[in-house]
């Protein structure tokens, strides 16, 4: 006999257990289904908290190798791969143990399976059993892409996975790609001591940013020693003796650069494709996420999708926020849709960069009348003295209004600085009432004041 469920989740990451999280407040015949081989989701287990606690410490010693700039007298600072790797370990463990206890206890049944649909409310798992359910969340994440490049199979190329769980320092690294990853990955292992190159096919790095604040990361990675190509086209990879051979074109030219490992960045696909969603009625976009409405719906009205399977964002709490939204609706809840006018995003290289709300070329393609302020950090006073001098603020107000609509940042602890203007962007805030607050000096928050002093002067000249 099929065992029957109120909601069923399908997959335990960020997505898939806060849906399953706020579903179990009405009722209790609420199903998990994961077929990992360690329950806690890509975030704890393989994403942001262990390439940030990496980042983090990799920073400290950074700082600790500029302290001469400081009036520091520090003979020697140099990583410790393994106690760096234990640490990374019992870090995400504190996480990790959490979501476990959460989902193995008797409040969810949790089947440790990979499922696909044979119906509209029916799923298949890998063992063979056959659970109905009335309302289901897809939340499956994504994969590493491979793209066709002759080579990129070839054993012993690394991705993001790999390089998370080192415990030694490889002696040289080429990482292909330029996108969130692939670029905080590479700072990582530049300031970890490897030599690094990084390989990109567009004319920037995180070609998703404006370019300028492309052009500040980088500058910052070229000042650190790494070796950045941009505007090239990967034309194959090949073993060599002493690691891999990278071929490809730059500036008309065919190039080759060696290296001991090849770190696979070139983005991740939506785990959609063996999920049986033609049975289930549940239509996909041409780049493989599945079409949801503004209620995380999908074509079949009984299933929800949230995450990276879904998209238009693959950032953890914009999952969370769907898989909570997917459960009130799915329950006859009244919860707002997302606004992703209002979205946040953080990149952690080092100089960050952090964005909220509309850019300036959405402003332009939807011909919202705006003004726009910035400021450097290499004119403030506390980023000055931190050494902090890359990047600048700038922030985007409405016209004649002055209603906040966007800001991006690219600065030390930019992401911590963005949440100001999140606040801004999400309530509806003037540039005339933010100046109303107190602006501490000297913090490095104190410069967003500066742009909207000039936003508040352009309106009164309106």
């Amino acid at each position: 006999m099929e065992k029957e469920y109120d909601f069923i989740a399908i997959g335990g990451g960020s997505g898939g257990f806060n849906a399953a999280r706020v579903a179990r407040q009405y009722t209790d015949k609420v199903a998990v289904i994961d077929g990992a081989e360690t329950l806690g989701g890509l975030c704890i287990l393989k994403g942001c908290m262990p390439s940030k606690t990496l980042i983090y410490s990799a920073e400290v010693l950074h700082l600790a190798q500029q302290g001469k700039k400081f009036g520091l007298d520090i003979p020697e600072a140099k990583i410790d791969m393994k106690a760096l790797h234990q640490r990374k370990i019992d870090t995400i463990k504190e996480f990790s143990d959490y979501r476990v206890e959460a989902m193995t206890s008797d409040k969810y049944s949790l089947y440790r399976n990979y499922a696909k649909f044979v119906d509209s409310h029916t799923i298949e798992l890998d063992d063979g059993t056959r659970l109905k359910g009335k309302k289901f969340i897809i939340a499956t994440g994504s994969y590493i892409s491979k793209p066709p490049i002759p080579g990129i199979d070839l054993d012993g190329i690394w991705t993001s996975d790999n390089v998370l769980d080192l415990d030694f320092l490889p002696e040289s690294v080429i990482v292909l790609g330029g996108g969130v990853v692939a670029c905080e990955l590479a700072q990582f292992l530049n300031r970890a001591g490897s030599k690094v190159t990084q390989v990109q096919r567009s004319g920037h790095i995180l070609k998703d940013q404006a370019s300028d604040i492309s052009e500040v990361i980088e500058k910052a990675f070229a000042d650190e020693g790494l070796e950045l190509l941009t505007s090239t086209q990967l034309l194959r990879i090949e073993k060599s003796d002493t690691g891999f051979d990278v071929i490809f074109t730059h500036n008309g030219s065919e190039v080759t650069r060696k290296a001991q490992h090849v770190v696979n960045a070139l983005g991740r696909i939506p785990a959609t494709d063996k999920l049986g969603l033609e049975a289930a009625g549940v239509a996909l976009k041409p780049n493989g996420q599945i079409e949801t409405d503004n209620l995380q719906r999908t074509s079949n009205p009984d299933i929800y999708a949230a995450g990276d399977c879904a998209g238009p964002f693959e950032i953890v709490h914009t999952a969370v926020l769907q898989g909570e939204l997917s459960a009130y609706h799915a329950f006859g809840k009244k919860h707002s849709p997302l606004n992703y006018d209002h979205m946040l995003d953080v990149v952690f290289t080092d100089p960050q960069v952090a964005r909220v709300g509309l850019t300036e070329a959405a402003l332009k393609e939807r011909g919202i009348d705006y003004l726009s302020g910035d400021y450097p950090f290499d004119d403030h006073g506390k980023s000055i003295l931190m050494e902090a001098k890359y990047g600048f603020v700038r922030v985007f107000a409405s016209k004649p209004e002055g209603k906040i609509l966007g800001a991006e940042i690219v600065s030390k602890d930019a992401g911590e600085l963005i949440h100001a203007m999140a606040v801004a962007v999400s309530h509806g805030l003037t540039a005339e009432s933010l100046l109303k607050t107190h602006w501490y000096h000297p913090t490095l928050a104190e410069i967003i004041s500066y742009p909207l002093e000039d936003i508040v002067d352009e309106l009164a000249e309106l």
